[in-house]
């Protein structure tokens, strides 16, 4: 966070921010309140290290789930409520069933609902403050656009519409004519005064998202040279494109993609390949079981709701362009692709009802652990497409079939970021979610969106 005059936070200081204060408020009011009424519940909460990790780890964890570290959702206070509520009952009454990692329960029961009390009202009160003071428009981050005019609407949103604090003020055009007509969401300022601009209105960050190098003049260099020496940013808009929406621009890539597009070490490090292994193994055979103790609840479903086959097998492209059976439950009616392979779309008439509910839990792609035991697929990886489509789409984007140098996922970045694919340029905005997968392959990354999944099925939103 670079603040000449303005102060900004990024994304992710901003999630640092909520974590960071979610724990120092509940255990400063927790402190508090102990030390004024001397309850002794609190005071085995507070004081004993342990337990108070415990809680902090707690607190953040279900907290990640719950959405109170998703940017849209602690900006506005109905959701914030709702995830805080959430988090807290969640939060308390895990801590407070697990004796061997917190206090004993009290004999007095009047103290758990005080320990609620002060945990939730100290959440509430300082995410209340976070929407309506550090989420407002005075924390603003201006920018300024190098580029050509026929691709500043484009630049522009693509950039705010993910982070409304990320504000493009004006931009300096690099076409060979400069013809000054100012457009309504943002003012064009000569090549010549772009010092002086920044200086003047607190500019924090200049991006340059221009391939005409032609058009950075020599006076314009040294203006950008000069900013940077004064502590401003220089960044070019694919990597703040990148950083901002977790996803790679590929639309600005043409044929230098290796200097945006390095693979993650972590898809050849063997460490951690083994390490994933393990436990897709564990998982996919506590999935397989899982699915056996919901079978006779599922066939009864299909009986009634389906009426018809429950399980099927589809051939569906892996690893280095491979074709395997994926095994699936049927969710839609039977021979629902006789007139040929279409995308499903949200609200798919060929989803019979029973199929919807086993979309929306999830329970549809239980067989798929079997997939994962005999190695075709992993638990975190890009979803596997029908060959039909990998065709198709290949044809019409690069570096699709780059998806295929890992494994497909049973869940990924694309599904916990974008909903379900109905087209081809869903395809293409899910492309570049799988893209940076590939590109930033880590552990935390895997976690991440193993909480995110956790969160659609709790949520009801699987598509």
């Amino acid at each position: 966070m670079i603040s000449n005059s303005k102060m900004y936070f990024e994304i992710a200081e901003r999630r640092i921010l909520l974590r960071l204060f979610d724990v120092i408020f509940v255990f400063l009011s927790l402190y508090f309140v102990q030390s004024q009424f001397e309850i002794s519940y609190l005071e085995f909460s507070v004081s004993n290290f342990y337990w108070t990790v415990v809680l902090g780890v707690y607190l953040l964890f279900f907290g990640s789930i719950f959405e109170m570290y998703n940017l849209q959702v602690a900006s506005n206070e109905f959701q914030v409520l709702k995830s805080t509520v959430l988090t807290v009952s969640t939060t308390v009454l895990v801590y407070l069933l697990t004796p061997i990692f917190s206090p004993t329960l009290p004999t007095n029961r009047i103290q758990i609902l005080l320990f609620y009390g002060i945990v939730l009202i100290s959440l509430v009160l300082w995410r209340l403050f976070y929407v309506r003071f550090l989420a407002s428009n005075r924390f603003v981050q201006n920018v300024v656009l190098i580029c050509e005019k026929e691709q500043l609407r484009e630049l522009i949103l693509g950039l705010e519409n993910i982070d409304p604090h990320y504000k493009i003020i004006a931009y300096v055009s690099v076409d060979p004519i400069e013809d000054f007509v100012n457009l309504d969401y943002v003012q064009q300022i000569e090549k010549n005064n772009l010092a002086s601009f920044v200086e003047k209105y607190s500019v924090s960050e200049v991006v340059v998202a221009s391939q005409k190098t032609e058009g950075i003049t020599s006076e314009l260099y040294q203006q950008l040279l000069q900013l940077l020496e004064s502590g401003r940013s220089i960044r070019e808009y694919t990597q703040v494109y990148e950083s901002k929406t977790h996803r790679i621009p590929m639309q600005y890539m043409a044929r230098d993609f290796y200097r945006y597009f390095p693979f993650s070490r972590s898809n050849s490090n063997k460490l951690y390949l083994s390490i994933v292994r393990f436990f897709e193994v564990l998982l996919s055979i506590i999935g397989i079981l899982l699915g056996f103790v919901l079978l006779p609840l599922v066939l009864l479903g299909n009986c009634i709701g389906n009426r018809g086959t429950l399980m099927y097998k589809q051939e569906r492209v892996g690893k280095d362009g491979t074709v395997f059976n994926i095994y699936k439950l049927r969710t839609m009616i039977q021979d629902a692709e006789s007139n040929g392979a279409v995308f499903t779309v949200a609200n798919d008439v060929r989803v019979t009802r029973f199929g919807s509910f086993l979309r929306k839990t999830r329970i549809d792609e239980f067989p798929q652990f079997y997939n994962i035991l005999k190695g075709d697929m992993a638990i975190i990886g890009p979803r596997p497409e029908r060959p039909y489509f990998v065709n198709e789409i290949a044809e019409l984007m690069p570096f699709y079939e780059t998806r295929h140098v890992i494994k497909p996922g049973l869940s990924g970045w694309a599904q916990v970021n974008y909903s379900y694919g109905e087209s081809i340029q869903d395809s293409l905005i899910k492309l570049q979610y799988d893209l940076y997968y590939i590109k930033h392959r880590s552990v935390y990354l895997d976690l991440n969106i193993s909480l995110r999944t956790i969160t659609t099925v709790l949520f009801y939103r699987g598509q």
